[in-house]
């Protein structure tokens, strides 16, 4: 995947590593976004990476859009919506992407970054982190229901108001991240909760983020017989075979797709 000019993606123990990587800032043009999209399509449909983890080059995660670019370029008819359409369509491919994703926040996440952490499934943070939606100081508006994933009525609103951030200390006393460890402890953090997704069914861990992506907007009712059907669909794998032998026989699974 060395054809992206904005980020980097490597793969090694069935952990994939996306790392955002245009300095200095991180900031997203639309050609950012369209790579961010392809990349995450392209590892759903990589059978050697199983997980996945999303962070940034340098000490910012994401600094959102690239303002300086978006005011610089000559307006053309349908460009701001092609605009909008390649972010949008970035954050789902994280969310629609067949593995987990984990977000390694290494600091600020801002506006479209922070839209890209609540993309993710985990959320893991160094002490540098935060999460801001600076839109209105600059003009502009959004991220505020990607933030609502994440955080409360009243915390949004005055985020969004007031352009203050939040830092990954708070973050985590809030619930929002899974922990908060200084900054050269959070790849291993990430990787660590990586590692035991890894080693699971492929099969299981894929069905299983299908199931919470489909039964977060159903009622309760609904969605738990969304859950049984997934349940029995599931216990009819191979993987689920195998899992449950090993159990009985007191051993490691052996997975079919393990390779």
């Amino acid at each position: 995947m060395s054809k992206f000019q904005s980020l980097r993606c490597e793969i090694a123990d069935h952990i994939a590593t996306v790392t955002l990587d245009r300095p200095p800032v991180n900031a997203q043009l639309r050609a950012t976004q369209d790579e961010i999209a392809l990349c995450f399509d392209e590892l759903s449909d990589t059978p050697a990476a199983r997980v996945v983890i999303l962070t940034g080059a340098g000490r910012v995660f994401s600094a959102g859009a690239d303002i300086k670019a978006r005011a610089a370029a000559a307006p053309v008819p349908g460009g701001d919506r092609q605009h909008l359409r390649s972010a949008r369509e970035s954050y789902h491919a994280i969310m629609e992407c067949a593995k987990p994703v984990i977000a390694a926040i290494n600091g600020p996440a801002l506006g479209a970054g922070l839209a890209l952490v609540a993309s993710c499934d985990i959320l893991v943070a160094a002490e540098e982190a935060e999460l801001g939606l600076p839109e209105v100081t600059v003009g502009l508006m959004g991220g505020c229901r990607h933030a609502m994933r994440l955080l409360g009525h009243s915390a949004v609103r005055r985020m969004m108001f007031t352009g203050e951030r939040l830092s990954g200390a708070e973050l985590y006393r809030r619930g929002v991240v899974e922990a908060c460890v200084p900054l050269p402890e959070l790849m291993p953090a990430a990787r660590a909760i990586a590692a035991r997704i890894a080693a699971l069914s492929p099969t299981a861990v894929r069905m299983a983020k299908h199931s919470l992506n489909t039964i977060a907007e159903m009622s309760l009712r609904d969605g738990y017989r969304f859950e049984q059907d997934m349940t029995m669909a599931l216990s009819r794998t191979p993987d689920a075979m195998e899992a449950k032998r090993a159990f009985l026989e007191k051993r490691a699974p052996v997975f079919r797709d393990a390779e």
